[in-house]
Parts: structure tokens; C-alpha cells; sequence
């Protein structure tokens, strides 16, 4: 039997909840510190640069010239600028792997990686971005009838599906 009355016992219980929900809360927050990535512009970067090793997004675009293949065919490094001063201040990154598709010099660029010691980006994995001009190759490859055709199929689609009972 529990000397403690109804009343006590429902304070009680609220209390370890409670409790229980700050810890929860506290675990969680630990969790998200160490898999954030937060997202920096050159120009930050530079000023204010995270700590080396944290895990940080980079984006910019790559400046025209400084594309640079190692001797190992994998490893690139080149400078990201924020494209408004080609002469301006830039972070110099480092990426071995297979590049994407879209990356060129003068394309924008999302780099996911740490800021090492020496100020170099070390970038994990890159993310190229098109300009608002691109085409994908299946539809360069077709007539402008087949590519209007093919537009107007993947607009209806949906629509005839939400017919569907």
C-alpha cells in the first residue's frame, strides 16, 4: 500500500514525466548537434569559419579557370566564389570522386564536407546546379512535337489519376 495520497501520486507521476520529456528533449537536441550541417556562402566561410572538422555545406559557384585534376584522375580541387567578383575573395575546395554531370567551372555548387586546418575545403559530395536554360538529354534528343507531347503526358498524368476513385 502507498502512504502517499491519490493527489501526491498524480503530482508525482507529472514530475518523472517531466523529467523524462527534458531528457528526451536534451538526447535529441545532442542528436541533431553532431548531424547538422550548416550552410555557409564563401564570403562567410571566410569571415567567420566553422570549426575544423565540423560538417558544413558550402555553396557558390565554381570559378572559370581554377578546375584543377590531380594526377590521380579523381582528386579536383578549384575555387568557389560567390559570383559576383571574379577577382574576389574565394574558398578553395578539394573533392576526390566521380564529379556530377553538371559540374563546370562557372556552374553553381553545393559541396557538403569539413573545413580542414589549412583553410581548404574537403568536400564529401557535390551537388551541381543548372541554370534555368537546361535540358535534359532525353528531351534534346527529341523533335519539338515529341518533347511538347511528352510535356503534356507528365501534366495530364496526374490530373487523370485523381480521377481515379
Amino acid at each position: 500500500m502507498s502512504t502517499l495520497q491519490p493527489k501526491h501520486q498524480r503530482l508525482v507521476l507529472g514530475g518523472l514525466a517531466a523529467v523524462l520529456l527534458i531528457v528526451a528533449a536534451l538526447v535529441a537536441a545532442w542528436a541533431l548537434r553532431s548531424e547538422a550541417s550548416y550552410f555557409y556562402l564563401p564570403g562567410q566561410m571566410l569571415s567567420d569559419p566553422p570549426e575544423p572538422g565540423r560538417n558544413v555545406r558550402l555553396g557558390g559557384m565554381v570559378r572559370e579557370g581554377s578546375l584543377d585534376t590531380e594526377a590521380d584522375g579523381v582528386t579536383v580541387t578549384f575555387l568557389v566564389d560567390d559570383g559576383a567578383d571574379a577577382t574576389g575573395q574565394a574558398v578553395p575546395v578539394r573533392y576526390a570522386g566521380i564529379l556530377p554531370d553538371l559540374f563546370v567551372e562557372g556552374s553553381g555548387v553545393v559541396a557538403d564536407g569539413r573545413l580542414a586546418a589549412d583553410g581548404t575545403f574537403v568536400a564529401e559530395t557535390l551537388l551541381a546546379k543548372h541554370d534555368e536554360n537546361y535540358v535534359p538529354r532525353e528531351l534534346e534528343e527529341m523533335t519539338a512535337a515529341q518533347a511538347r507531347a511528352v510535356v503534356a503526358d507528365t501534366e495530364t498524368a496526374p490530373a487523370q489519376s485523381a480521377n481515379v476513385p
